[in-house]
């Protein structure tokens, strides 16, 4: 796991101050080894966390063996042994391959030499890597095919940057900047900014799936994986031949991602998705697994316990932390900038947390991302379902009427509830069911017309049949499956596309990388992802029970009665904290003269909104979470929106 960043221009590149800036910005991703390569084109620079191969031979940028090509890389390629099997990049006199070193990085490299952009293809991993071809003067950018790892990048039409994380690029010092309006919206509808926006114009976040080819005559985008064109018209039923398949692909996700050459351990929150990559991990060690968990003051949120039965059964190295408030507290600062744009997911803080609990023992650990999305995990999937039925969305009108005027919990259904016939459903559903803004309360309390449509990458006919609007080039659309697919298998599909890559793994990302911690995913193996796309959805949510697949396979490793209980999540005790020890963060940030200081939305909302949530409307807390967190990256960022529109253009800050 690293840090990258370079640049490429015709006629105005970087020098050599700006790319060591930009690099070294990335030092808590790679605080192993840096290195850099420019020419008259092109700059790398690379920031290296040692994970396969610790010798200085694997350090980056790295050489092509025929001396073409250049590689700065971040991740992990798990089945790079079988690829380097199948090339020839030297040979001694037996006639043997000889690498120089026993790394990924170099399989990568040798693979474009040998098959050029269709290496991405082969590759079983995680990863964000850039290639310069020195003969053509081009530049390839790619990311893996779930945006597991970051990339951002800046185009003005002219000069080119990119880099592991969005501080890189404003350390570069030279950038045109201006907020992206819109993007600050989506922010307070979703918790987060969606690809390919960021906070800024002209900075973008690659598509996952993507790479990016620019030369002397300009750049381009590719699409090479969808996720919507793996969708099968035929899909498994047979709940004796999914879980004999589902068991050997886990098992096979996780046997790769125990390749290290550095301590490993798995996150383990006692819950299904966890627990089975725990059990798998330690069936498949040849040592005892470490495990780590985080627990809560607050019983409620506290599933500490949970987890050290896991462990206890297992018998597992466990390691835990209890969170006060005050621990969460000393972290908020950081937590608000170390992800560089507005982000308001607040687990964020736990997983912070328990990765700096983690690093104290590991360099790498598993972790459980994916589980909720492939087997419909979440209470999205169930208000998908349950919006689907035409009796309820008839009478939903009359029914948030009702419930509105009921208590704090039936005044959130009533939100359910209240959205218009050309409402995009699956990111209203995620919006109310994360209790933001949504789309009708951002327009009053912004008090302006709203241009954008997270709906983009999503194209329904009448009868729910799903096509794409790809980013291939000229951005032509293409058909895939003619499979109809159930409103909650849409919604699941939303998640995968947005809310998993932009929130969820950005958050582990930023958390882990912090405290240069290498995590990996391994239910978002692309092979396991594609069964379970085309795995019937009643073998997901069977009889009323979420995950029914997943629980069964579990169940042949830990005992069921260790998980007979509702599902609660990785989250602070935000909605309680928010009105008590952490009300600080309502005093300053929302403060009247802050938010019209900034002019983003109107002040006297938000000051209704703060007396209703402390006079008892708890279920407004991530509302005005999601404000404190935008108005403190405004006010870091040293310059009002209302000052912005009028300079025109805000120089980096």
């Amino acid at each position: 796991m690293c840090g990258i960043a370079g640049y490429f221009s015709a006629t105005r590149g970087l020098d050599e101050v700006s790319l060591a800036a930009m690099t070294n910005s990335l030092q808590h991703r790679g605080p192993d080894s840096s290195g850099y390569y420019r020419d008259d084109f092109s700059g790398l620079g690379h920031r290296r966390l040692s994970i396969i191969d610790l010798s200085a031979r694997a350090n980056q940028p790295m050489t092509s063996a025929n001396s073409r090509y250049v590689i700065v890389y971040n991740g992990e390629v798990y089945n790079y042994r079988e690829l380097g099997a199948m090339m020839t990049v030297r040979s001694d006199v037996s006639g043997s391959n000889q690498f120089r070193s026993a790394s990924d990085t170099e399989i990568i490299l040798e693979g474009f030499s040998k098959w050029g952009v269709d290496v991405v293809h082969q590759l079983n991993g995680m990863f964000a890597f850039a290639i310069y071809d020195k003969l053509e003067h081009t530049l390839y950018l790619f990311r893996d095919r779930m945006g597991i790892k970051p990339v951002y990048y800046y185009w003005d039409g002219s000069l080119f940057v990119f880099a592991s994380e969005l501080k890189a690029l404003k350390a570069a010092g030279c950038l045109n900047l201006t907020y992206n309006q819109n993007a600050l919206y989506q922010f307070l509808h979703l918790g987060y900014i969606p690809a390919p926006h960021s906070c800024y114009n002209n900075i973008y976040k690659l598509p996952a799936a993507s790479y990016i080819k620019i030369d002397v005559t300009g750049m381009q985008i590719f699409k090479y994986y969808d996720i919507k064109q793996k969708l099968s018209n035929s899909i498994i039923t047979d709940k004796s031949q999914a879980m004999v398949m589902l068991s050997d692909l886990m098992t096979s996700s996780v046997q790769y991602q125990l390749k290290s050459d550095v301590p490993f351990g798995v996150f383990l929150s006692g819950g299904i998705d966890s627990s089975l990559v725990t059990a798998q991990a330690s069936m498949l060690s040849g040592i005892k697994v470490k495990t780590f968990s985080i627990g809560f003051e607050e019983f409620s949120h506290n599933e500490s316990t949970y987890a050290k039965a896991v462990a206890s059964y297992l018998d597992t190295d466990h390691h835990e932390f209890i969170v006060s408030v005050k621990d969460a507290v000393s972290l908020i600062d950081k937590m608000l900038t170390i992800y560089d744009e507005p982000f308001g997911d607040s687990s964020a803080i736990p997983t912070m947390l328990i990765s700096r609990l983690a690093r104290n023992y590991v360099t790498v650990s598993l972790s459980g991302e994916g589980g909720d999305e492939l087997f419909f995990g979440y209470g999205f999937y169930r208000w998908a379902r349950r919006l689907s039925n035409p009796a309820v969305s008839m009478s939903r009108n009359a029914l948030a009427a009702v419930f509105s005027r009921m208590s704090s919990r039936y005044q959130r259904v009533s939100r359910m509830l209240d959205y218009q016939t050309d409402t995009f459903l699956p990111g209203h559903i995620f919006s109310q069911e994360q209790y933001y803004f949504s789309m009708n309360e951002i327009k009053e309390i912004a008090n302006r017309d709203l241009s954008f449509n997270i709906k983009d990458d999503f194209l329904f006919n009448d009868n729910n049949v799903l096509s794409f609007s790809g980013v291939v080039k000229s951005g032509s659309r293409v058909k895939v499956s003619e499979r109809k697919l159930t409103p909650m298998e849409i919604q699941a599909l939303f998640d995968l596309q947005f809310y998993l890559p932009d929130d969820l793994l950005t958050k582990v990302d930023r958390a882990s990388m912090y405290y240069s911690l290498e995590t990996r995913v391994p239910y978002l193996d692309h092979r396991v992802l594609e069964f379970a796309l085309n795995l019937s959805p009643s073998l997901k949510y069977h009889n009323g029970i979420s995950k029914f697949i997943l629980k069964e396979i579990l169940f042949k490793y830990l005992p069921k009665h260790l998980f007979e209980r509702p599902k609660q999540g990785f989250a602070i005790p935000l909605n309680k904290w928010l009105g008590k020890e952490m009300k600080f963060l309502i005093d300053v940030y929302l403060d009247e003269a802050i938010v019209k200081k900034h002019g983003f939305v109107d002040s006297k909302q938000v000051t209704a909104l703060v007396e209703k949530y402390l006079s008892g409307t708890e279920y407004l807390f991530n509302r005005l979470w999601l404000l404190i967190v935008l108005h403190h990256w405004l006010e870091n960022n040293k310059m009002s929106y209302a000052a912005e529109t009028e300079a025109g253009i805000l120089r980096n800050s």
